[in-house]
């Protein structure tokens, strides 16, 4: 027997185990190979750039051409940055004033609101200042027809001042014064309602009348009455140089002997009676018309001159140029000044030092 190990016999190894190591080697075998053939061809592709390139500068471009375009290019992209620079500063300066502008804009808006302001306050004061001229004017014409008619009792007159003191109180915005309004409608009313004689036309008609006295006939029968015999000698004696009347036969007897006189007479009568009437002085203009009818005895009656006139004299002193006054006068006078001096007291400020109303005075100040 043989003594000696019987050796074991090796098993190849397995095929797949030794496959992956080839397998890796190839393909960066290919990788590498790959690269390779990417350098070739990019340091071609370098050479041949290059190679046209230097061509192409040696043949078609002119280096000093190129310098002298590449300095324009640089002087261009200068004069670009500084007009860069100004539009930019120009932009900061724009902005400046804008901001300046705005800033003026909202000044003009406030200085435009305090406008405003004032001029609603100069409104306000406006108006209160123009009630108060109409309150004065009003005022003022009621108290010139009050005062016309109890001057010159002329209602026409009164009536005219009174409505255009109604007019002066229709300007007025304050509704308290509507009633004073109405105590002058009434007032007109009232006035409108008195008789009244016309001043105008029996004026004219006294002119009328005074310009047919120059028509008027002597009485031809008349003649003087005989005087009675004196009882003594002396008293023939002195009678043939002086001759005593009495007053009541005195204008009788000149209007016997004198017509031009008694014409005279009459006019003045007429004048003094037209006197009367602008004066609204009732008592002379019917002492007038009659002293002017008695005068009117020199003429005869009889004629148709003598009885117009004594007709116009007889209708003018129908006329009554005073008529007692309205019950209603000077009522809207008081009420427009009672409601003024009522405003006044509203409106008028506190007095320095003087306590609120819904302050107390204090017990001290109380007894002070």
């Amino acid at each position: 027997m043989n003594d000696e190990p019987v050796p074991m016999p090796s098993l190849p190894a397995p095929v797949a185990e030794a496959a992956p190591p080839r397998e890796r080697s190839a393909a960066g075998a290919g990788a590498t190979v790959l690269l390779a053939l990417l350098a070739l061809l990019l340091a071609g592709y370098a050479a041949w750039r290059t190679y046209a390139l230097e061509h192409a500068h040696d043949g078609s471009v002119d280096p000093q051409a190129l310098a002298a375009r590449i300095e324009m290019l640089t002087h261009s992209l200068e004069q670009l940055r500084k007009n860069a620079d100004a539009l930019r500063e120009r932009m900061d300066d724009t902005a400046k004033v804008d901001q300046s502008e705005r800033e003026e804009l909202l000044g003009l808006g406030e200085r435009a609101r305090l406008l405003e302001d004032a001029v609603a306050n100069l409104a306000d004061k406006r108006l209160s200042g123009h009630d108060a001229l109409a309150l004065d004017e009003a005022e003022l014409l009621l108290l010139f027809g009050s005062e016309r008619y109890a001057l010159f009792h002329d209602p026409v007159a009164a009536a005219t001042a009174y409505r255009a003191a109604d007019s002066a109180l229709a300007q007025i915005q304050d509704a308290a014064f509507s009633t004073v309004r109405q105590s002058i409608a009434a007032e007109i009313e009232a006035f409108e309602s008195t008789p009244a004689a016309d001043a105008v036309h029996a004026a004219a008609r006294l002119a009328q009348l005074r310009e047919q006295l120059a028509q008027l006939p002597v009485q031809q029968h008349l003649a003087p009455a005989a005087a009675a015999e004196p009882d003594s000698r002396l008293w023939r004696v002195l009678g043939a140089f002086v001759q005593v009347h009495h007053g009541t036969d005195v204008p009788a007897e000149l209007a016997r002997r004198d017509a031009g006189l008694a014409r005279e007479l009459i006019g003045l009568d007429l004048r003094q009676a037209e006197a009367a009437l602008l004066a609204r002085d009732d008592a002379r203009y019917h002492a007038a018309l009659a002293s002017a009818r008695t005068q009117l005895a020199a003429f005869d009656p009889a004629v148709a001159a003598v009885g117009a006139v004594r007709e116009g004299i007889d209708a003018l002193d129908k006329n009554v140029l005073a008529p007692a006054p309205p019950a209603l006068l000077g009522t809207a006078l008081k009420e427009l000044r009672n409601l003024r001096a009522t405003h006044a007291l509203h409106i008028a400020p506190p007095r320095a030092g003087a306590p609120k109303p819904d302050e107390a005075p204090k017990p001290g100040e109380a007894q002070k």
